[in-house]
């Protein structure tokens, strides 16, 4: 078990800038935060665009909050089926939502997406995510109570990197 998930205590929370979120083609992978993210990033550097708004990013075992003004949303962590700090935007850190989506023509999935005050913070948040999942995958052996599937993933951005390579040049 990789050390930096141990020693988290949740509830972990996190100053961050909300930069949206936007429809996902799959439940896990970096491949599906991809895209989001890129279109996420390139709409906040527009300069007619405003900075995106300070929330409160608050992970625990029962999920993430997002804090905003006094407006609130929950994930519940059943509902969170990937975390990552992306790849080429390191101070990002994005999530996949699974979504109750009965509309057809919409995907079920949403990546969210934060930018963190460093590198080292959205890594932070990352591995508080891995803790809050251990912590409700624990829970679910004891009380046998769910299926859900959920991923982190825990490699850094220069790893991420190498496997997306990777796949290119076997493609």
């Amino acid at each position: 078990m990789n050390e930096d998930i141990r020693h988290q205590h949740l509830p972990q929370s996190y100053v961050v800038r909300e930069l949206g979120s936007s429809e996902a083609r799959g439940l896990w992978g970096i491949k599906h935060t991809r895209k989001p993210v890129d279109l996420m990033v390139a709409k906040a550097k527009l300069s007619s665009s405003p900075l995106p708004p300070l929330v409160e990013l608050r992970i625990s075992e029962e999920g993430c909050e997002v804090i905003k003004e006094k407006k609130t949303a929950f994930f519940p962590i059943h509902t969170v089926s990937y975390g990552v700090q992306d790849l080429v935007y390191t101070r990002v850190f994005c999530m996949i939502i699974v979504k109750n989506s009965t509309s057809p023509d919409r995907k079920p999935f949403d990546c969210i997406a934060f930018v963190c005050e460093s590198r080292n913070a959205a890594r932070s948040l990352t591995y508080a995510l891995a803790a809050a999942f251990q912590a409700y995958s624990r829970k679910v052996r004891y009380t046998g109570s769910s299926k859900s599937r959920f991923a982190i993933d825990l490699r850094t951005p220069e790893e991420l990197e190498m496997e997306v390579k990777k796949v290119d040049s076997d493609a």
